[in-house]
C-alpha cells in the first residue's frame, strides 16, 4: 500500500512539473532558410518520379494535365485524363519556383531571378529548352508571419537562398520575448529575403507575350519564338503587386493596396487605365462581365484586420467603383463559371454562390470541413487545391458534386 501511495505522489509531482513547464512554453512558428549551392541552383532543373508534396502552392491546368507548385521546390505533374482517378506521374525540380504558365507545349517557370523554358510536348520526356538568367525579381518572400527566424550562415559567394521552411515548435515564452534581436539581425544580413507576395498567379500568357509581375513591375517577354523569349523593357506598376488576370486587351493586377487596370492593345508597352484603392490586404482578382471580384485577406503580413469579398463595377473601365462587399473569414483564390462564383475561404472551406444579382449573392453550397486555397473553373469540372489535397467537382445546375480527391503528400 505504501508503495502505491509513493507512486501516486511521484506521478502527481511529475504532472505538476509538466504543468509548470507548460506554463513556460508555447507553440511558435519558426522560419528556417532553404538554401542550395550555386552550382546546384544553376543545374538543378530535373524531372524525377512523383514525390510527396511539401507545401502546396498554385495550381495550373493544361490539356489533360494538372500542375501543382510545391513552394520553392518545383512542380508536381498529374495525369487527369480520368478526373475521377487522377494520377501523379512526375515531379519537375526547379529551385525557387512559385509560378508557371504554358502555351503550345512550352512551359515557362520562374527559378528565383531566372526564367526557365521546358518542352512538355511529351509529358513522359520533359526536356529543358533554355534558361534566361537574371530577368526576374527574386521571388523569395520574407515570412513575416513567423515568430522566430533562424537565418543560419549563408555564404552568398557559394550559396543561394531559395525559400523558407515554416515549422511549429514549442519554445520558451522568455525566448519569444527576446526574439526581436534575432529578427533584426536576420533582416539586416539577408536582403534576398525581403519582399511581399501573394497567393495566386503572377504569370500570364496573352498571345505572343508572357507577363510576369513582381512586387513593383510588369516583366514583359516576347515569346513569338517560344524557345528563345526576348526580355523587353519592364513597366513600373506600383507597390505590393501580387496577382495578374487577363481579359481581352486588359490586365488586372491585384495588389495589397488595390486593383490596377492596364491596357495591352500595344502588348509590349502596357499603359495604366485606372485603379481602385482599398485598405491594405492580400488581394487576388478575377473579372466577369461588368464586375471584378476581389478577395481581401486580413491578418498576418497582409495588413488589414478584416477579410471580405469586394465586387467592383468596371462598366466604366476608366472609373471602377465599389458595388458591394461581403464578409469572409480568410479568403484566398476565387473563380467564376457562368453564373457561379467560387471563393476559397481558407480554413472556412469552399463557398459557392449564384452571382446573377451581385447585390444579393445567393449561397448555393458551403464545403466546410476542408481547407481551400486555389481554384480553377474548367469547362467540364472544377479544380481546387487546399491542405495538400487536390479536389475535383462536377458542375450541377445549382451546385457542384465532388468526383475525386487526390492526397498530394
Amino acid at each position: 500500500m505504501k508503495r502505491i501511495l509513493f507512486l501516486l505522489v511521484v506521478l502527481i509531482l511529475i504532472s505538476s512539473c509538466d504543468k509548470k513547464d507548460d506554463g513556460d512554453y508555447e507553440d511558435y512558428l519558426v522560419a528556417r532558410p532553404l538554401k542550395v549551392s550555386i552550382e546546384e541552383f544553376k543545374n538543378g532543373v530535373d524531372v524525377v518520379s512523383p514525390l510527396p508534396i511539401n507545401e502546396s502552392g498554385k495550381i495550373y491546368a493544361y490539356k489533360d494535365y494538372i500542375f501543382i507548385n510545391d513552394k520553392y521546390k518545383g512542380v508536381h505533374v498529374i495525369d487527369n485524363r480520368v478526373p475521377s482517378s487522377p494520377q501523379k506521374i512526375a515531379f519537375i525540380k526547379i529551385a525557387g519556383n512559385v509560378d508557371i504558365s504554358i502555351k503550345d507545349d512550352y512551359l515557362y517557370a520562374d527559378s528565383l531571378m531566372d526564367l526557365i523554358v521546358l518542352d512538355v510536348s511529351d509529358i513522359n520526356n520533359i526536356s529543358i529548352v533554355s534558361r534566361m538568367e537574371n530577368v526576374l525579381r527574386d521571388n523569395v518572400i520574407w515570412p513575416a508571419q513567423a515568430d522566430f527566424f533562424e537565418s543560419g550562415e549563408i555564404d552568398y559567394a557559394t550559396e543561394v537562398l531559395v525559400g523558407w521552411e515554416l515549422v511549429t515548435e514549442r519554445r520558451l515564452k522568455s525566448e519569444y520575448e527576446g526574439r526581436f534581436v534575432d529578427f533584426a539581425f536576420a533582416e539586416a544580413t539577408n536582403d534576398a529575403s525581403v519582399g511581399q507576395g501573394g497567393s495566386l498567379a503572377r504569370f500570364k500568357i496573352v498571345n505572343d507575350y508572357l507577363y510576369a509581375v513582381d512586387s513593383h513591375n510588369i516583366n514583359i517577354f516576347d515569346i513569338s519564338d517560344m524557345e528563345n523569349p526576348k526580355d523587353l523593357e519592364d513597366v513600373y506598376a506600383g507597390f505590393d503587386i501580387e496577382t495578374i488576370f487577363n481579359r481581352g486587351e486588359q490586365l488586372f493586377l491585384g495588389s495589397m493596396r488595390g486593383m490596377y487596370i492596364y491596357d495591352i492593345s500595344t502588348p509590349a508597352s502596357p499603359t495604366l487605365i485606372s485603379e481602385f484603392q482599398h485598405g491594405t490586404a492580400c488581394d487576388p482578382v478575377v473579372v466577369d462581365g461588368d464586375y471584378a471580384f476581389v478577395t481581401l485577406r486580413g491578418g498576418n503580413a497582409c495588413g488589414a484586420t478584416e477579410s471580405g469579398l469586394f465586387i467592383i463595377d468596371i462598366s466604366d473601365i476608366t472609373a471602377p467603383q465599389l458595388e458591394i462587399s461581403y464578409s469572409m473569414d480568410e479568403p484566398y483564390g476565387l473563380g467564376v463559371k457562368d453564373e457561379k462564383l467560387f471563393v476559397c475561404d481558407g480554413a472556412s472551406g469552399l463557398k459557392i454562390f449564384d452571382k446573377t444579382d451581385v447585390n444579393s449573392l445567393k449561397p448555393l453550397n458551403h464545403f466546410k470541413d476542408i481547407i481551400a486555397f486555389d481554384v480553377i473553373p474548367l469547362e467540364e469540372n472544377l479544380l481546387m487545391v487546399g491542405d495538400d489535397i487536390l479536389y475535383q467537382y462536377a458542375y450541377l445546375e445549382n451546385d457542384i458534386r465532388l468526383i475525386s480527391t487526390l492526397r498530394l503528400n
